[in-house]
């Protein structure tokens, strides 16, 4: 069996299994439940979580800013938060963030000058300030209050602690290499280049900020039911984050929700869950399928110029 077909398999699982959790989670509840749920966020919640959802797009865009950087290209900011904001919007809801926001990704890159190679680097090197912004976000918290992470995760408060010690020296350590190693580092089949060390420190940096901001939105929204601190919140993205990145279920949907809902207990309001994946993953798709379209007609339009210059000529 090819590879591809193995591959359809796995996606094809996992949204059956995305599908059954999501049956789960709402199968307790009427429709007329569920939008009533909706419907009890304060306006000033909403608006809050929608402003936090855009400042973790604009924190992505810092990264794609940051990776064009680390390969030595220079690339004006609008087209780079343009490039990452459609990727990204897309990638989020399609699922296998790698492939398909790496692919809109090359559409955009590829166009301004860069090669196969370094639109790699760049989707590597963002893939890499994914997962620092989460182990350093997750080791804050857990150092910060190893009681309450204690309390979520099932650990021993100094098991809680030393974990989240562990995953501090984790970024930490990629920082210090960026700061003594020069030349590309072998993980496995895998080879990465380490940056400089001022870009290996706002990558952690970025990388922390963007999940804050998504867990300060996913808070507005929970706080609108319960009282639930931002530090428990942002665990429990953080704890969802990965599982979801882990399952490769597309966009998460209802292993996120499932997640923040077992970690978080009945602080995380069915409600205010559907608000937030409305918000986060569902608001920003048409404005990525509109910018990519407009890219596409755009480029199009180009090689239609170019092709009628050379029949000219």
């Amino acid at each position: 069996m090819s590879r591809k077909i193995l591959a359809r398999l796995f996606i094809a699982a996992g949204i059956a299994v995305a599908g059954w959790l999501i049956y789960r989670t709402l199968s307790q509840h009427s429709f007329n439940e569920i939008v009533g749920s909706i419907m009890r966020i304060p306006g000033r919640d909403l608006f809050a979580g929608i402003g936090f959802v855009f400042l973790s797009y604009f924190c992505l865009t810092l990264f794609d800013t940051l990776a064009i950087r680390y390969v030595g290209r220079k690339l004006p900011y609008p087209q780079i938060a343009i490039a990452s904001f459609t990727s990204l919007s897309i990638g989020h809801n399609v699922g296998g963030a790698a492939l398909s926001s790496g692919a809109i990704r090359y559409r955009f890159y590829s166009r301004w000058g860069l090669s196969a190679e370094e639109i790699a680097k760049v989707i590597l090197f963002c893939g890499v300030t994914v997962g620092l912004g989460l182990i350093a976000l997750a080791g804050l918290c857990f150092v910060a209050v190893p009681a309450d992470a204690a309390r979520l995760t099932g650990l021993s408060t100094s098991g809680a602690f030393l974990l989240g010690a562990a995953c501090i020296a984790t970024a930490a350590s990629y920082v210090l290499l960026a700061c003594l190693l020069r030349g590309s580092v072998r993980i496995f089949r895998w080879s990465f280049e380490m940056p400089s060390v001022k870009i290996a420190t706002l990558q952690v940096i970025v990388g922390v900020a963007n999940f804050l901001c998504v867990s300060a939105s996913l808070h507005q929204l929970l706080s609108a039911f319960e009282e639930v601190s931002f530090i428990d919140t942002a665990m429990a993205y953080v704890g969802a984050g990965v599982t979801a990145i882990v399952s490769h279920v597309p966009g998460g949907i209802g292993v996120l929700e499932a997640t923040i809902a077992f970690l978080l207990g009945s602080s995380a309001s069915l409600g205010a869950l559907i608000a937030f994946r409305a918000i986060y993953f569902f608001l920003p798709l048409p404005l990525g399928l509109i910018s990519l379209s407009v890219a596409e007609l755009a480029a199009r339009r180009d090689d239609d110029k170019s092709l009628a210059s050379k029949a000219k000529s």
